[in-house]
């Protein structure tokens, strides 16, 4: 897992930077375990456009992620390691004694033909999924359920782990990789090891076309518009804005908070993330 750069033959190739693919062991992925991809350009089911800065890209398919570890107690054997055009973490397939595969996220330090299980109760080792009483506090974990039997729904993305802090009762207090600290029942699953690709946050993107490969089309400052295309548009020569940053339907950002009020959200957070200028 290394870090690629080039010759600046020309200038997108000056900055740009991609992974060496060294940990991956085969071309194509398993094909029983992927669906094809329909895009729809930001576009809802009247074919209005609804998220904005969405089009094309390159043709994918979906891996199957089996997020929920939920085949308990059987062995698996790690068969290959594998690109995931869909995220940023590298992707492992495992075969079980059963000859069942699946896929899941492949953890820092996971190979080919290593063995994994899934367990209430098993040995603590890079890629065996256990329960969170059973982890011992400042072990690196990943996939994290958030609720008993749900699966996987954080810490998934590349280089991320987060940290069992504490234990009290039925209760696990989990450091997650932003700084938060969740509360978390103790029956709740969790993939021993940080999560592969650390290097991906690194890279350097290099240009444009790199990102229209990914489907993301380009996005026009408000204050570079026409007054009829954004509130914050217009004005002689290059103006600021001249007021709080808006949407162009004149709702606020940059600092409005938009989100809802749930209880199995809020409920479960003990401490919040520092913010963005005590991390600085």
């Amino acid at each position: 897992m290394g870090i690629k750069k080039f010759k600046p033959t020309s200038p997108g190739m000056r900055w740009t930077e991609v992974s060496t693919f060294e940990e991956i062991t085969a071309a194509k992925p398993y094909k029983p375990l992927t669906l094809p991809l329909r895009k729809s350009g930001g576009r809802n089911f009247h074919g209005r456009i609804t998220v904005r800065h969405i089009g094309g890209g390159h043709k994918q398919r979906i891996r199957i992620i089996d997020f929920k570890r939920d085949k308990r107690d059987m062995p698996a054997k790690v068969i290959t390691i594998e690109y995931d055009p869909n995220r940023t973490a590298r992707i492992a397939l495992v075969e079980y004694q059963d000859k069942e595969k699946r896929y899941i996220l492949c953890p820092v330090g996971l190979k080919v033909g290593d063995e994994i299980i899934a367990s209430e109760k098993g040995e603590i080792k890079t890629g065996n999924c256990l329960q969170l009483k059973a982890i011992p506090s400042g072990t690196p974990i990943h996939n994290l359920e958030l609720f008993k039997g749900k699966g996987g729904q954080a810490v998934r993305s590349a280089g991320a782990s987060a940290q069992i802090i504490a234990k009290e009762d039925k209760i696990a207090h989990v450091r997650m990789p932003s700084g938060e600290i969740r509360l978390v029942d103790v029956e709740c699953y969790a993939t021993i090891g940080q999560v592969g690709n650390i290097d991906h946050g690194t890279m350097s993107i290099g240009k444009a076309g790199r990102n229209r490969w990914k489907g993301i089309r380009p996005s026009v400052r408000g204050v570079a518009m026409n007054p009829i295309d954004h509130p914050m548009g217009g004005g002689e020569g290059k103006s600021s804005g001249g007021r709080h940053p808006t949407t162009p339907w004149g709702k606020p950002t940059k600092g409005y908070k938009t989100r809802k009020k749930k209880k199995y959200s809020d409920h479960y957070i003990f401490k919040r993330r520092p913010s963005s200028k005590k991390r600085k």
